[in-house]
């Protein structure tokens, strides 16, 4: 799949996403929160790392400050939807936290590979937790004991995998 950002920023990008990403499924695995902490960390990384992108010619300026919009109206559908108790709050932040990084013309592309991503993890999730030796290993996780489902796991690994594919196949102006 080829993304209409450059390459540049998901280069850039990727080493960031990827600890934070990882860091929101392990803490929705275990605990079935997705902690403030990654959420804001996340949100200052897109500040920082959207910056020096802009001042590298990888974004104009225009491009960066539409880019806060797209967290706006994240953040809006989330609230809703937990509202309406289809999301937890955490995963509503958190998605919200994760817009900026996603281009508009990159939306449809992303729909795709978080569906994957929610199918795999969930199929993955219900698997795992079913076998002696993964749950001796993670004895205390509370995933393992509930019916909801941890979607940071999902949402962390779509991220990361999302930010892969700009870093492979952005455009290569920059």
């Amino acid at each position: 799949m080829l993304s209409v950002q450059p390459a540049l920023a998901g280069w850039i990008f990727l080493p960031f996403v990827t600890v934070i990403g990882l860091w929101v499924a392990k803490s929705d695995l275990a605990t079935m929160k997705i902690p403030n902490k990654a959420v804001v960390s996340l949100f200052a990384v897109f500040v920082a790392t959207g910056l020096a992108i802009t001042l590298l010619g990888g974004f104009t300026w225009a491009e960066y400050g539409w880019r806060y919009a797209h967290l706006v109206v994240v953040l809006l559908i989330g609230f809703v939807m937990n509202a309406a108790g289809l999301m937890g709050a955490g995963d509503a932040k958190f998605a919200a936290a994760m817009a900026p990084f996603i281009a508009l013309g990159d939306w449809g592309s992303f729909a795709l590979i978080l569906s994957v991503a929610i199918l795999l993890g969930f199929l993955i999730h219900r698997i795992a937790k079913r076998i002696p030796f993964v749950r001796r290993k993670t004895p205390d996780w509370e995933s393992w004991e509930r019916n909801d489902f941890p979607m940071g796991l999902c949402l962390g690994t779509a991220l990361i995998a999302y930010v892969l594919m700009v870093a492979l196949g952005g455009t290569a102006s920059a």
